[in-house]
């Protein structure tokens, strides 16, 4: 009798919730071969046919399983494989056959997801900034600042990013920004610097960065961007990188009223050019002088080649450094430059096998402190029927909060983590006074009890939720895992879970 009674709405609620958040964390055990993460545009695996939807879940990313009839197992069997030095590479995935050539593969693969939960920095490494721009913004420029970093990242190539805005008790607005995989190095190359890119010629400026004068911008394609020399020099090596650009017919007409009236020189070579060179300037650092050819004198020329120099003490490094100073180029050429210079005001960097740790030593803490809390109320009530019931809610709370944020695309750090905890503590003290009131004496019939336990427990409520909201803007938004993990967790306690556990200890005490 008393199963059937514990079937109500109540109960119904609860399981509903249990539910759904499963589906949203979608454990798996299929975690065969290594998850294709992203693809870059332009590029060899791109040109296959191979995507990866701007919104994939983890669990739902394309995975390889072969490559030339090779098992890929882990992420060093890929490497092997894509440095094996084949020509073409047949790349077999769960979902089909892709045949590409190897060369510019645009492919960054991980470790299979075994769940939907998106992990934060702390739990899987990186870099994260905290940026302050260096002038006071208004909340449009505000944005644009956000956008256009957005913007210029993704160009470049970082993935997995995350980008917070934030503010203090006092206006100041910063932006959070987190970068997966990414080093502190490269994180103040990208970041630290506004990214102002100026043509002149003589000091009339033809044109800057950004779509408004610059309307493509060749990239990952050896027709039209490259290294096209590598020469030894004094001292080392010098490779020549160099990559074609359109500009809008504005900025090819200032070209052309800038030049109409130049003279023209003569080389010792017998090349003709104008009497003044387009210098290109990036953040007002020159990066390289174009001669420009005499018969493009007052013409509105749209196609330009944009060059400059690598150096390094071998080869290698040379051509690292103008791979960096060419890609770096083209993505301010095409994003713009900054609203505002910035200032990094933090910047940590968490190790990816320290992170592992974190996460290990975050969910071993969580169900110790689960494991005490079950002792404890043994030993309080040294009943199973009261106990059990008890931690089969506070695990439920921990699972439903965990799910809502993985609905929410929310990236679990160690500050939700701790939230969630905080949260289930909360939900022990509620079950307790839940409890008591039930196992009370006073000539109070059980509604009555029950309305006053419910009473304490929504006072108790409030007081939480409003201690936390001030978290969300303190610590310029670093505490916003644990207010959004605690509200989340004391609200789904008050409204789905501790109701449902009034009910099963009202059943199971034959009240």
């Amino acid at each position: 009798m008393k199963i059937k009674n514990l079937f109500t709405m109540r109960i119904f609620i609860l399981v509903l919730f249990i539910l759904i958040s499963l589906l949203a964390i979608h454990p798996v055990s299929d975690k065969e071969g290594v998850a294709i993460r992203s693809v870059e545009t332009n590029s060899s695996a791109a040109f296959a046919g191979m995507t990866v939807p701007q919104n994939a879940q983890p669990t739902s990313y394309e995975r390889i399983l072969e490559i030339n009839s090779q098992k890929i197992s882990s992420l060093d069997d890929y490497s092997r494989a894509i440095e094996a030095n084949e020509e073409k590479l047949v790349i077999t995935t769960d979902r089909r056959t892709y045949t590409l050539l190897n060369q510019n593969v645009g492919i960054t693969v991980d470790k299979p997801a075994s769940n939907n939960i998106l992990r934060g920095l702390e739990l899987q490494g990186g870099t994260r900034a905290l940026i302050s721009p260096t002038e006071k913004l208004t909340e449009q420029q505000y944005q644009d600042l956000v956008d256009t970093m957005e913007n210029r990242l993704n160009v470049y190539g970082i993935k997995q990013l995350i980008l917070k805005r934030a503010s203090d008790f006092e206006g100041n607005k910063y932006i959070i920004v987190e970068l997966a995989g990414a080093t502190k190095d490269e994180v103040k190359e990208l970041i630290g610097k506004q990214g102002k890119f100026e043509a002149k010629i003589g000091d009339e400026i033809v044109f800057n960065g950004g779509e408004k004068d610059v309307t493509f911008v060749c990239r990952n394609d050896g027709t039209c961007s490259g290294i096209r020399s590598c020469n030894e020099v004094q001292g080392g090596y010098q490779c020549q990188f160099e990559f074609q650009i359109k500009l809008s017919e504005a900025a090819a007409e200032r070209q052309a009223d800038v030049t109409r009236n130049m003279d023209v020189n003569v080389s010792e070579q017998g090349y003709q050019y104008l009497e003044k060179p387009l210098d290109l300037y990036l953040d007002n650092n020159s990066v390289d002088s174009l001669n420009i050819a005499a018969d493009l004198k007052g013409k509105a020329a749209r196609d330009i080649v944009i060059s400059g120099p690598g150096v390094g003490a071998t080869q290698e490094e040379a051509l690292e450094d103008a791979n960096d100073k060419m890609k770096k180029l083209q993505t301010v050429l095409i994003t713009g430059a900054l609203p505002t210079s910035l200032e990094i005001v933090k910047l940590d960097s968490i190790s990816p096998t320290l992170g592992s740790t974190f996460e290990k030593n975050a969910l071993t803490a969580a169900l110790f402190a689960i494991l005490a809390v079950a002792v404890v109320i043994f030993i309080r009530y040294r009943k199973l029927k009261i106990s059990l019931p008890m931690i089969f809610i506070s695990l439920s709370e921990a699972l439903i909060t965990l799910g809502i944020l993985t609905m929410m695309k929310y990236n679990l750090d160690l500050a939700a983590i701790a939230g969630i905890i905080a949260a289930v503590g909360t939900g022990v003290d509620d079950q307790i006074v839940i409890t008591d009131e039930i196992l009370s004496k006073e000539s109070m019939n059980w509604r009555e009890r029950y309305k006053k336990a419910f009473f304490i427990i929504f006072i108790a409520y409030l007081t939480a939720v409003v201690s936390m909201i001030p978290l969300l803007m303190a610590g310029v938004g670093l505490l916003k895992g644990f207010a959004l993990s605690t509200i989340i967790g004391v609200t789904i306690g008050v409204f789905v879970t501790r109701p449902a556990y009034a009910h099963i200890i009202k059943v199971l005490l034959n009240e």
